[in-house]
């Protein structure tokens, strides 16, 4: 399965956190994911993919 989200380097130690269908910047609690640094911008990929996974296979198991 691929991962939904990924960072992408912006300017040195400048991270944004992008959906990779959609080619856009994360937006949260109306944040945008842009301009974090690499150790945040990491383990908010990390959350994020492991929620979709979540919601894909609850997805799945309803179809």
């Amino acid at each position: 399965m691929t991962n939904r989200y990924a960072l992408r380097m912006e300017h040195p130690h400048s991270w944004t956190v992008f959906d990779v269908f959609t080619g856009q910047p994360v937006e949260l609690k109306r944040q945008v994911m842009v301009g974090m640094n690499t150790r945040d911008a990491d383990a908010m990929v990390d959350r994020l993919n492991n929620r979709d996974v979540k919601r894909r296979a609850k997805a799945a198991r309803k179809s």
